[in-house]
């Protein structure tokens, strides 16, 4: 719940200079240049912004210690909820590498990412109201649907897919 939307908001800062910035400060020629692919260029981004992202997920486990130290809680559910986070902010933050590409503006970038962000969380919501085709299809593509199973303690297939297709 509020960690997803505070994640909304953060992860757009994570990935908003990975490439504007390499544009605007004319380094981009000197890395694409550079005896690496750019495959290894991409994936060298992605799991630098990932570890990042997987810091700030590690962070939250000390207040689970917590959990374990003054009480018995059961573990799985813990487990599923941190995979179902860690998956979410991996999807967040290619679409916002993604994004980072088309401009050399890093603030433009950023804010272009957070509003889809937010778009892609919105997009069930329409089916709160509605039961028609498009929006069902419209509440899958919602990042925040295939959340709600991770954090009810359950490793679904189908939203481990969702979150590495994206």
């Amino acid at each position: 719940g509020f960690l997803m939307v505070v994640l909304l908001f953060l992860l757009p800062l994570i990935t908003m200079r990975l490439y504007a910035e390499e544009k605007k400060s004319g380094t981009i020629e000197l890395l694409l240049t550079s005896p690496v692919t750019d495959f290894q260029i991409i994936l060298g981004k992605y799991f630098g912004a990932l570890a990042l992202y997987a810091a700030l997920i590690a962070l939250t486990f000390l207040y689970v210690g917590l959990l374990f130290i003054f009480g018995n809680p059961d573990a799985k559910p813990l487990v599923a909820n941190a995979l179902g986070l860690f998956l979410f902010g991996g999807a967040l933050l290619a679409l916002g590498m993604w994004i980072s590409t088309f401009t050399r503006n890093q603030i433009i970038a950023g804010v272009v990412a957070m509003v889809l962000f937010i778009l892609l969380y919105v997009l069930n919501w329409p089916s709160e109201f509605s039961f028609n085709t498009l929006t069902q299809v419209l509440a899958y593509l919602s990042l925040g649907k295939h959340l709600d199973s991770f954090a009810k303690g359950v490793i679904d297939l189908t939203d481990v897919v969702y979150y590495c297709s994206a």
